[in-house]
């Protein structure tokens, strides 16, 4: 063989294999020609002929040059197809795009919220006698930061303060608006309650009626210049202190009442709109009322004007609906008196209605201390009333005249879900977390007698529906609206007994004697 011949075999060693085992060298259906080097094998040697490595470069597909790819590209077929392509695309992005629009045009928008204050968003919680509230060895400024984290408890917003001035009765000269009381506190008690209860989020609101010891907590009319001067002065002292508001009672007492108040709110805003004036009167006439509004914005007014009721539903449903009306929806407060208790207005039965009622009303709930236990007022008969003493626990039981038990303290209604006091704290809860609540329309609904209930709404949130029975007898709702639910699910009710959560039909719905109930339903475009 010549040596050309031998440079195109490739030389593959085989060992003694059976045939079956021995490798293959050449691709599928290629002839494999084994010839003996010499003509006759060589120590089991064979020499077997491979594919040309050309053949074999070509059976392998290397793709399109790129004069190629460039050629194809630009063809008339493939020309049409991409303008195709990008054509379907734009179409779809504008479709896209204008279905958006649609959604956004055709959505109902949403309502925009109201400038909201602090006293706005909960409850305004009154200490009228530090003593009274504290402990029987306690009684000043400094122990009062102690009872800060009870009051966060109740999700109150604001503590209305004292009086807490130094004051001589009936004694205009010794009156001080500006010094505190030396058997109080000091000045810089005040202070360090100021910024305690501010790191919980509760503002302090200072009582400034003048004789508030005397006959007449504006002395003799006589004196008002007088007092004018000093309630001007003391206004800026306090503020420039850094209280968040003034509470003044009595004002019915007060000669041009609304225009002295109208003044003090200039000077308690002008310092800063985030600050806040509360008149009180005991007066629950209408037009005595809103004489006292007449040249006030934005004026917190406190009177006895719901006590006036005969505690029916429709007693009730009357006097809201036109105070509402004849202020027109005004931001107001809520109370029964401008400092009693609610025992001393309300019947016990009614507590918890009334409770459930002022939470739920548009505007700010102010209550005295006392009221989220049912505190009863303090008095002999004959007596002038005095102030009662905070039932803490079982030892101040021992300072109080009158039969009471341990269920009717803070530690003994704390542990008991089905107390006056967790109701209060659910109810005060809920309010500060639901817009509909917070500042939602209202709406009353035509309902059965003796019963009063509504509807408190805002814009596309969750709607909250009151009904409250003030009959000893259990009563059918019948409430007719076309806006209500077939049902509604059951937030909370005054008397035990009901399925939280459960979904009540509201054509079906029968209350208890005395109960009032919480429910809510979503909003429906």
């Amino acid at each position: 063989m010549s040596r050309d011949a031998e440079a195109d075999m490739k030389e593959v060693e085989l060992n003694e294999l059976e045939p079956e085992k021995q490798p293959m060298n050449a691709a599928s259906g290629a002839a494999v020609t084994a010839v003996p080097a010499g003509g006759a094998e060589k120590n089991g040697l064979m020499k077997v002929k491979a594919a040309d490595d050309e053949a074999e470069a070509a059976a392998k597909f290397t793709g399109l040059s790129k004069e190629e790819l460039l050629r194809v590209a630009g063809s008339a077929g493939w020309v049409r197809a991409r303008w195709a392509l990008l054509l379907l695309f734009w179409l779809g992005w504008l479709g896209m795009l204008a279905g958006a629009v649609a959604i956004i045009v055709r959505a109902p928008r949403c309502r925009e919220l109201p400038p909201q204050s602090w006293w706005h968003r909960g409850a305004l919680y009154r200490v009228g006698d530090l003593r009274a509230f504290q402990r029987p060895a306690a009684g000043d400024l400094a122990g009062l930061k102690g009872y800060l984290d009870y009051l966060s408890t109740l999700k109150v917003k604001g503590l209305v303060l004292g009086p807490i001035h130094k004051s001589q009765k009936d004694d205009i000269n010794g009156t001080d608006l500006e010094q505190i009381d030396p058997t109080l506190g000091s000045k810089e008690d005040f202070d360090s309650l100021l910024q305690a209860a501010r790191k919980k989020s509760i503002r302090v609101i200072l009582d400034l009626t003048p004789n508030y010891r005397g006959q007449n907590s504006w002395f003799h009319p006589t004196q008002i210049d007088v007092v004018a001067a000093k309630m001007k002065d003391a206004l800026s002292f306090w503020l420039q202190a850094g209280v968040d508001g003034f509470q003044v009672r009595d004002v019915e007492n007060l000669m041009k009442a609304s225009s002295f108040l109208a003044e003090w709110q200039n000077i308690t805003k002008n310092f800063s709109e985030d600050r806040l004036l509360i008149a009180g009167t005991e007066s629950s006439d209408l037009q005595r009322i809103l004489s006292l509004l007449e040249l006030t914005k934005d004026l917190l007014l406190t009177s006895s004007y719901l006590s006036g009721s005969g505690f029916t539903g429709e007693d009730v449903k009357f006097l809201v609906t036109q105070y509402l009306n004849v202020t027109d929806h005004r931001w107001c407060s809520w109370s029964l008196s401008q400092a009693r208790l609610l025992t001393s207005v309300v019947p016990a039965h009614l507590l918890r209605l009334y409770q459930l009622l002022l939470f739920t009303l548009p505007g700010t709930p102010v209550f005295s201390y006392g009221d989220e236990i049912g505190l009863q007022a303090a008095g002999l008969p004959g007596q002038p009333v005095k102030a009662p003493v905070m039932l803490w626990d079982e030892s101040s039981l021992l300072n109080t005249s009158g039969p009471v038990s341990s269920n009717m303290s803070v530690k003994g209604q704390g542990e008991d879900p089905h107390s006056l006091l967790f109701l209060f704290r659910r109810l005060s809860d809920r309010r500060g977390e639901e817009r509909s609540l917070l500042h939602g329309d209202f709406h009353a609904l035509s309902s059965g007698p003796g019963i009063f209930s509504y509807i408190r709404q805002w814009d596309q949130n969750e709607r909250f529906l009151v009904v409250l029975n003030f009959e000893n007898v259990d009563q059918p709702a019948r409430l007719r609206a076309s806006s209500l639910p077939a049902s509604a699910d059951l937030l909370l009710s005054t008397q035990p007994g009901r399925e939280e959560g459960a979904s009540l039909q509201l054509e079906r719905l029968k209350l208890e004697p005395y109960e009032g109930l919480l429910l809510r339903f979503p909003y429906v475009a």
